[in-house]
């Protein structure tokens, strides 16, 4: 074997009784913790949020090194396409009765929480038929803060997912929401429940999904991670599965490339173990599953406006 190799007898007896080094050591303990992150990201986290996670809990290492390490395990997060923008400015378009101006210009970002806030639509197919998913989320420290499910695409779908947001962090007067041009988001309904919180309405342009580029890019995220590994039978299964996601997904928070690690104030499990939040999510599906029976989709959809347990800001 050691003139197969070309080495020494002696070179490969001095390397089968050496100890490991300072550097193989180091990788040991970073794996533990890669894996724990792993976890931590039910197998969605790739090596940017790995390595985020890591920064966020005092751990000292390099992306690229995390990167070598997750791939040397085995450890992949969850992939998605990216859709290509299209060439030259966006075509202005013609304007829309109820149609609230653009507030927000492509900025997405803001001072402090509660002081911005996105909206969309997703659909999710079951055997059944269309699920419709309405989302908010805090723009600040991307929090998903309000979230609705039903059969229909009504104006009650995204004007549940907005009180939701309201009920659970209550945003000061001035506070502003912003969506597309899609018939719930311009509807009275809608407008009603806005202006008795104070919140100011903001709409980008028709047909620019640029305009709302984070909260496409969370719907996508879902998607991946939640919706298209699956397959729904009924819309309570599909029901029942987004949930559990969207309550994990507000305890960990969605750590966006933009932030490299939560802020502490609007992330809860900052302070808490990966092991303890492990728990909790484990804790969560296993009294989902000895439920004997699942409730209707429009109580499911209700459900979603109780509030997880109480996060800061």
């Amino acid at each position: 074997m050691c003139a197969a190799l070309k080495v020494t007898r002696q070179g490969y007896y001095a390397w089968r009784s050496r100890p490991p080094s300072a550097h193989d050591l180091r990788d040991a303990e970073l794996a533990a913790a890669i894996g724990a992150a792993c976890e931590l990201g039910r197998g969605h986290f790739g090596a940017p949020k790995v390595f985020a996670e890591l920064r966020k809990a005092g751990v000292s290492t390099s992306r690229k090194r995390v990167a070598r390490i997750m791939r040397e395990n085995g450890w992949a997060g969850t992939t998605r396409g990216c859709a290509r923008r299209p060439k030259g400015a966006a075509k202005p378009a013609a304007p829309q009765a109820g149609a609230a101006p653009d507030l927000v210009g492509r900025d997405f970002s803001a001072d402090g929480p509660d002081r911005a806030r996105f909206a969309d639509i997703t659909y999710v197919r079951t055997h059944q038929g269309w699920l419709y998913l309405a989302v908010v989320m805090d723009i600040w420290s991307r929090r998903i803060v309000g979230w609705s499910m039903s059969p229909r695409m009504a104006a009650e779908l995204a004007d549940d997912a907005l009180k939701m947001a309201i009920a659970r962090r209550r945003p000061p007067a001035g506070c502003v929401h912003h969506s597309d041009h899609g018939a719930q988001y311009v509807s009275l309904q809608l407008g009603r429940t806005m202006r008795d919180a104070g919140i100011r309405p903001s709409m980008g342009s028709v047909a620019s999904p640029w305009d709302n580029a984070a909260m496409e890019s969370l719907m996508g995220l879902v998607k991946a991670e939640c919706v298209h590994a699956r397959t729904f039978e009924t819309r309570d299964q599909a029901a029942l599965e987004i949930f559990d996601y969207m309550m994990w997904l507000y305890l960990i928070g969605h750590i966006d490339e933009s932030l490299r690690a939560l802020r502490g104030k609007e992330a809860p499990c900052a302070t808490r173990s990966t092991q303890d939040t492990s728990r909790r999510s484990s804790s969560a599906r296993s009294s989902r599953s000895t439920t004997a029976e699942s409730p209707p989709l429009r109580s499911c959809a209700s459900t979603t406006s109780a509030s997880p347990p109480s996060s800061a800001g």
